[in-house]
């Protein structure tokens, strides 16, 4: 029982780990000046930050994301730019970390060639192209990357994946499509494919939160869920400008947005979750969000055969793709599996992508889908699969 609780986060070791190199930043920034003026607290809102980096020349401004590259690089309020040139310095910074660990004949070599398959990963991050709004290589790590001009944008999805999600796993080249990254990717490709040219949008890759490390006890209850919620609520709150910002969620991270739902602000428009084990609500009204909530599930994700209970922590509650609990269910026709949402050509994708882009009379849903009603495509796509050969 001990080390079931021990895995699922709830018996802490006596003995505190050691300070990791984020820590070790955050210490730092609390004792730095800039300007001869103290930094600011990094819980301070997002517009007193956003002021005082206003107040600083640039060279000020870069001389800080080079000296608490961690610090800047996930710091709501501070310069879109400079979080992502600080991120890049951090992220070459852990690879340098990682090349070491590689030649550190103290590990082993399972420890050996976990280094260089991490130093692999930040390599690819390190691409010219590839910008990042979150990045902290702590442990399993977490990092956020966004795809468009995030400050021109007339609309932001943001996607949120579920467990077994960290910095090995934020990309893939097998099964590109069924990682943080390439979900991302897909859906910033599609939704510019439903209009183009005639939106600006920005996809973000969302992987910011401590996820369950698979499908471990940590899975099955709402700590996680509880503490990457207010992650959540936190990056929205400072996302630039006040377009329309939609989530999407998926698996454990539909619960990680259930839970946010009630202290979002009201610029998010729309929730849509795939392969849901739950949202820790009994129904729509449940989530207390004014936003559009949408549902997918593929005929073959295993996730239909999770039991929908909440006890104490224990569960997810209702399942979004059932009628009772009130959502708009969507047709995911062409996904397979518990994780093929997001793969091109699919309808689920171009589902999402609608979504995300503001065309949601445009959707599809799925088969006798009654929730879906108040939506005149739905209605009519819903009326012809029920009707009889």
């Amino acid at each position: 029982m001990f080390v079931v609780l021990a895995g699922a986060g709830w018996v802490v070791a006596g003995e505190g780990a050691e300070p990791g190199v984020y820590e070790r930043q955050l210490a730092a920034w609390g004792r730095g000046a800039a300007g001869g003026r103290a930094l600011p607290d990094p819980e301070a809102e997002p517009a007193r930050i956003a002021r005082y980096f206003a107040g600083l020349t640039p060279a000020q401004r870069a001389g800080l994301a080079e000296r608490y590259p961690l610090v800047v690089g996930n710091l709501p309020g501070a310069p879109l730019a400079l979080r992502y040139r600080a991120n890049r310095l951090a992220i070459e910074d852990a690879r340098r970390e990682e090349r070491g660990r590689m030649r550190d004949e103290r590990l082993s070599p399972a420890g050996r060639h976990e280094a260089g398959r991490r130093m692999h990963r930040l390599e690819s991050m390190l691409r010219p192209e590839r910008r990042f709004l979150a990045f902290d290589p702590t442990g399993r790590g977490r990092a956020a990357e966004v795809f468009g001009d995030l400050e021109r944008a007339a609309r932001i999805s943001l996607v949120v994946p579920g467990a077994d999600t960290e910095l090995l796993t934020f990309e893939r080249t097998r099964g590109r499509h069924t990682a943080p990254s390439g979900m991302a990717r897909a859906l910033y490709r599609q939704e510019r494919v439903q209009r183009p040219g005639a939106l600006r949008t920005a996809v973000i890759a969302w992987a910011d939160y401590d996820a369950p490390d698979g499908l471990t006890m940590s899975a099955a209850i709402a700590a996680p869920a509880a503490a990457g919620a207010e992650r959540l609520a936190e990056a929205v709150r400072a996302l630039p400008g006040r377009v329309p910002v939609a989530l999407f969620c998926h698996s454990y991270g539909s619960v990680v947005c259930g839970v946010a739902a009630p202290r979002l602000p009201g610029r998010i428009t729309d929730i849509a979750v795939t392969g849901s084990p739950g949202m820790r609500a009994e129904d729509v009204n449940g989530l207390r969000t004014g936003a559009r909530v949408w549902a997918l599930r593929a005929e073959g994700d295993w996730i239909r055969e999770v039991p929908h209970l909440a006890i104490g922590p224990l569960g997810h509650g209702a399942d979004p793709a059932a009628p009772e609990f009130g959502a708009h269910v969507l047709s995911a026709a062409g996904s397979e599996g518990h994780s093929g949402y997001y793969e091109p050509g699919t309808e689920s994708l171009r589902n999402l992508a609608r979504v995300g882009a503001g065309e949601v009379e445009e959707v599809t849903c799925a088969p006798g889908a009654p929730s879906c009603a108040p939506f005149t495509r739905c209605a009519r796509e819903g009326r012809a699969r029920e009707r009889p050969a």
